[in-house]
C-alpha cells in the first residue's frame, strides 16, 4: 500500500460516520474513489428496498472532503460551509462508488462536485454540489 492510500485509509478512519458506514476509498494516481459497500443497516427504505438518503449524501460529501485532501496535501481538514445533492433515482442494495472533481480552489473556499452511481458511472444516483472551507478564516482585531 503507497503512502497516499496508507493516508487516505487513516483520514476515513479518523471519521466516525465513515466507520459506521463502512466507507472505503481507493486512489489511482490522484484519483480518488470512495466505495460504499452494501449493508442491510443503509437501507431507508425496506419496501423498495432503497438506500437511505442521508447515508448516500454524507458518503458524497465524504468523497468531496477526502478528495480535496488530496488536493491540498492533507494539511486541514476540509469543512463543508454549504452543499446540494441531487437524488436522481434511488440507490439499491449494492455497493456504491463515488468521484469527487474539484471545480475551483480560492483562498479559503473550494467548489466540489460528486457524482455517485452504481452499476455504471454513466447512470449516476445522485450529485452533490458544494463549497468546502479549505483554510482558517484569520480574525479581525477588534
Amino acid at each position: 500500500m503507497s503512502d497516499a492510500q496508507i493516508t487516505l485509509q487513516a483520514a476515513l478512519h479518523r471519521i466516525p460516520y465513515a466507520r459506521f458506514l463502512g466507507v472505503r476509498a481507493e486512489l489511482a494516481g490522484d484519483e480518488m474513489t470512495g466505495v460504499l459497500p452494501y449493508s442491510d443497516h443503509l437501507i431507508g427504505n425496506y419496501l423498495l428496498p432503497a438506500l437511505h438518503g442521508g447515508v448516500l449524501g454524507a458518503f458524497m460529501e465524504m468523497t468531496a472532503v477526502l478528495q480535496l485532501g488530496i488536493a491540498q496535501g492533507g494539511a486541514r481538514q476540509p469543512r463543508p460551509i454549504d452543499v446540494t445533492v441531487e437524488y436522481l433515482r434511488s440507490g439499491r442494495p449494492t455497493d456504491t462508488f463515488a468521484r469527487a472533481e474539484i471545480k475551483r480552489v480560492g483562498r479559503r473556499v473550494a467548489n466540489v462536485q460528486v457524482e455517485a452511481w452504481q452499476d455504471a458511472r454513466a447512470n449516476p444516483i445522485a450529485f452533490l454540489r458544494g463549497h468546502f472551507l479549505v483554510s482558517a478564516v484569520e480574525s479581525v482585531p477588534a
